[in-house]
């Protein structure tokens, strides 16, 4: 693997993990709207990865990229709660699907990649200038 293909192998887990922290904050936003816009409880969303070939053809390099972006399949809470106006006939609220100690791990996890994938772009960048240092002595 080249040592350039690091920059696009952390730059893509980078992206991706910049649009699964994006769905986490979308799902702690939306942890106690009883409606979304489609009129239903909001339903968590789920970012799924998939590896992707990066660099020249002939090199095995892998990156990752967001495949979809799907919703949790997860059921409603359901809350008792008859005084709502938008309980059911039996007194229940259906809220989203969250599980908000779940949503702050995903958020730890994404931050803590997207940090780590940082770090691995500047010791790339570092060794590069070290190896070009080299080459001037």
């Amino acid at each position: 693997m080249s040592l350039f293909n690091v920059f696009q192998v952390s730059s893509s887990a980078m992206t991706a993990q910049s649009m699964r922290l994006n769905a986490v904050a979308s799902n702690l936003a939306n942890a106690d709207s009883i409606v979304s816009s489609d009129g239903k409880p909001y339903r968590a969303k789920q970012v799924v990865f998939e590896a992707t070939p990066v660099g020249a053809a002939g090199e095995a390099s892998r990156g990752v990229r967001v495949r979809q972006v799907v919703e949790d399949a997860a059921p409603p809470r359901m809350v008792y709660d008859p005084k709502n106006p938008a309980a059911d006939e039996k007194g229940y609220v259906a809220f989203p699907n969250v599980n908000v100690v779940e949503e702050m791990t995903n958020m730890i996890s994404a931050s803590r990649s997207y940090q780590t994938n940082v770090e691995v772009m500047n010791t790339a960048k570092t060794m590069i200038m070290h190896t070009l240092q080299i080459g001037q002595g």
